[in-house]
């Protein structure tokens, strides 16, 4: 897959069949539209591309942007969608100036002059330009003034998945992961960097690795406790992850700390991604460390039998 970061990066394809939208996530909806989107390229010979936005647009035109937290980072979507079989990606610079952009303009200096656009596919929803006032009743009234053809993928195919990036926000923020992780079709995820904490963990036998998040718009789901596959330099182990404030010692702030199973090594200062499994627990606070020792042991079990399922 070819990255292009700005529209001026991308020349006028022979036949471009073209989506657009944010995809955060990547969720099950949005494949059933870039499945489509392949399956059409495929079958004319053609190059597909996604136009996505970032930042995200809620975060340049909504009041509540300072709460938006996203189900993925920018190089996250990146490889989703080149997972999904996209030939090239668009990423636009969301913008006020680009938010004003009428449909008409859209459609002329992106769809057209930029890409040379032969077909456009589009979830049944979608609405594009400013106040969203584009969408597939008006390309389909106008496409041969445009001279490209415009594929809505039908409300039943969209509704059957019945997902949404939303829900599945909802979900995480339940800590509700089996739900988020069935929406997704696959693990949510954090990637991240290890950073020292207080290593109180190691005097009472359970060390954790504490991750800073790479991308503070990425969404962290609702404290608690958490079986976890980890990935560290390619190699992938069980854990388990506390996220929360770890009340029992009297913590100050939120932090993301992981109990990696069979695993012995100084890795601070680098990067590991956990993948969320199940949720094990509320966070809770404890009467001594003892009782926290305790329930540890506990979570542990239950997390190894969770991860060997």
């Amino acid at each position: 897959m070819i990255v292009h970061r700005g529209i001026d990066t991308i020349q006028p394809l022979p036949y471009a069949v073209v989506t657009s939208g944010t995809f955060d996530g990547v969720h099950l909806g949005h494949q059933t539209i870039l499945a489509r989107l392949v399956e059409i390229t495929r079958a004319n010979g053609g190059e597909s591309v996604v136009l996505t936005y970032w930042p995200h647009p809620r975060t340049v035109v909504s009041n509540d942007s300072q709460n938006l937290r996203l189900l993925s980072t920018l190089d996250e979507k990146i490889d989703l969608l080149e997972q999904a079989g996209v030939d090239h990606l668009v990423v636009i610079p969301f913008t006020r100036s680009f938010s004003q952009l009428t449909s008409e303009e859209f459609i002329r200096q992106i769809l057209l002059d930029a890409i040379g656009t032969k077909k456009l596919v589009i979830g049944y929803d979608h609405r594009f330009g400013r106040d969203r006032q584009g969408g597939f009743d008006y390309i389909q009234q106008h496409q041969d003034e445009y001279g490209f053809e415009v594929e809505e993928i039908p409300r039943q195919d969209i509704d059957a998945v019945g997902v949404s990036s939303s829900k599945i926000r909802a979900a995480l923020n339940e800590g509700n992961i089996l739900a988020a992780n069935l929406f997704l079709g696959r693990p949510y995820n954090l990637t991240g960097t290890i950073v020292k904490g207080q290593q109180l963990g190691r005097t009472i036998g359970y060390p954790t690795a504490n991750m800073q998040v790479d991308d503070p718009v990425k969404l962290i789901p609702a404290n608690g406790v958490y079986a976890v596959d980890v990935r560290h330099n390619g190699q992938t182990y069980g854990g388990m992850l506390n996220i929360g404030f770890r009340p029992t010692v009297a913590g100050t702030h939120q932090t993301i700390e992981t109990y990696i199973f069979d695993f012995n090594r100084d890795i601070y200062g680098e990067h590991m991604t956990l993948l969320f499994r199940e949720f094990l627990r509320p966070e809770e606070k404890f009467d001594g460390l003892p009782a926290l020792i305790a329930q540890l042991k506990r979570d542990e079990e239950q997390a190894r039998a969770v991860l060997g399922r």
